[in-house]
Order: C-alpha cells, then structure tokens, then sequence
C-alpha cells in the first residue's frame, strides 16, 4: 500500500480525533485525496474530498464536525473530526483518485470507535 493512515482509536462522544494519510509515492500534488469509512454491516462511504486545488466536500452528517486539509509538499491529509458521535465509529481508509484516469489508491484503514 502506497497510502498509510494513522490517528484512530477509541474516544468518548463530544471528543475529537485527528486523522493523517501519508501518500508514500503516489504522485500526490494531482490527485483529489478522500476519506471514506465503513460500518461493520455498512457500505463504504465518502466521508469528505479534497481536489488538488483545495475545494472541499462533506457528507452532510459530518458537516460543520470535520475538516479536510493536505499539504501537498509533505504530501499528507488529514482529517480532523470534532464533536465526534457514536455513529462516526468505523473503519476510516484515505483514498487517492486521479482526477483523469481510473486509477485509485487505498489505504489499509484505521478504526475509529465513538464510545462511552
């Protein structure tokens, strides 16, 4: 895997967790860099995107709570999650789209559980 995430874990609602993704190889400064998750039974989905020009996308359950940033010289992503709920837990995986071609990169995930 060319993607690598780290900063999960196990937080109480209300707290916050700060997710990386470092892009190893990958020919980053192109690519839109995404967050996704799945829920164990659920489907993978798209948590929030940002293009190689920096526009942002969210889901809109984690809008106003979460923030995507990359910094393309250090070639890394994050995902910053505030006012985390029991319904963020899940496994999070960074994802690399070429903008152009279908190629794609993933990460190997990192959970993400939202508990008292």
């Amino acid at each position: 895997d060319q993607l690598v995430e780290s900063g999960g874990g196990l937080v109480q609602p209300g707290g916050s967790l700060r997710l990386s993704c470092a892009t190893g190889d990958v020919f980053f400064s192109t690519y839109t860099m995404n967050w996704y998750r799945q829920a164990p039974g659920q489907q993978r989905e798209l948590v929030a995107g940002i293009t190689s020009d920096g526009s942002e996308k969210y889901l809109d359950s984690v809008k106003g709570r979460f923030t995507i940033s990359r910094d393309n010289a250090k070639k890394m992503v994050w995902l910053q999650m505030n006012n985390l709920k029991p319904e963020d837990t899940a496994v999070y995986y960074c994802n690399a789209a070429h903008p152009s071609f279908d190629i794609t990169h993933w990460g190997q995930g990192t959970q993400v559980t939202v508990s008292s």
